[in-house]
């Protein structure tokens, strides 16, 4: 939920993974199944008195038995057009600026996404961003001969284990030449460490946006981040800073 609304005008904007749990091409006792692992697990997640260690085979857990009822629903890869198109789900205002600004400048964007990839590339094309500096990192689907998901492409994405997706793309950080000072957006304390494993870093600028239990997890956030955003739903801090440094 960093780059998209987590609400708007009061009502929750869906995540990757709930584009696909509320779309028409699951059925009704699927999207029951669905919504007990979310509130089984979502608490376990924003539970701040454990630790990313005491989670971690949790969110394996959550993951792995949410892709297994999708891959039983049989989806059809030519239908995730219209399941995007026909959802609520909204980029933060002021995308167009933060996307154009950072193209124009030929400034890489690497997006790690504990969702679902082929939902958020879809997303990011109606949107009108198929930007040539962007790399993304997520679970993509893997479909059959015809177009059917059977399964999900390498090893899973979760909210807390981001960082190995930068571990793995160490090649192409190497290809970025001097591009060392890194402004990371994250919206949980896992995303804290999805610049870990990037050569040559020599500054971090970390912006978490904070968009649910406020006062509950306000202090855990500016322990962690630089900037803390509160139930900020546009993209406007992070695009007064490109715009002064850029």
């Amino acid at each position: 939920m960093t780059l998209s609304r987590f609400s708007y005008n009061g009502k929750r904007c869906p995540t990757c993974h709930n584009i696909i749990d509320n779309c028409k091409l699951v059925t009704e006792e699927c999207r029951k199944k669905l919504l007990q692992l979310k509130e089984k697990y979502y608490p376990i997640e924003i539970d701040h008195s454990l630790t990313i260690e005491e989670k971690y085979p949790f969110m394996v857990e959550w993951y792995t038995k949410s892709h297994n009822l999708m891959i039983e629903q049989g989806l059809q890869k030519e239908k995730l057009k219209e399941v995007v198109k026909e959802s609520d789900v909204m980029l933060r205002e002021g995308y167009e600026v933060f996307f154009d600004k950072l193209r124009e400048q030929d400034v890489p964007v690497f997006i790690f996404s504990a969702g679902i990839g082929d939902i958020l590339e879809e997303v990011l094309r109606q949107a009108g961003i198929e930007n040539s500096n962007i790399k993304v990192v997520s679970n993509f689907m893997d479909f059959d001969e015809n177009g059917v998901l059977k399964g999900f492409k390498g090893e899973l994405i979760h909210v807390y284990n981001k960082h190995n997706g930068a571990l793995k793309n160490t090649e192409y950080f190497n290809q970025l030449k001097e591009n060392c000072n890194i402004i990371l957006l994250g919206d949980s304390l896992g995303d804290l460490t999805m610049a870990d494993g990037v050569p040559n870093v020599e500054n971090v600028l970390k912006i978490g946006f904070l968009n649910d239990k406020v006062e509950e997890h306000l202090e855990k956030y500016t322990d962690s981040y630089d900037i803390v955003l509160v139930k900020d739903e546009t993209l406007d801090a992070v695009n007064a800073i490109l715009q002064k440094v850029l």
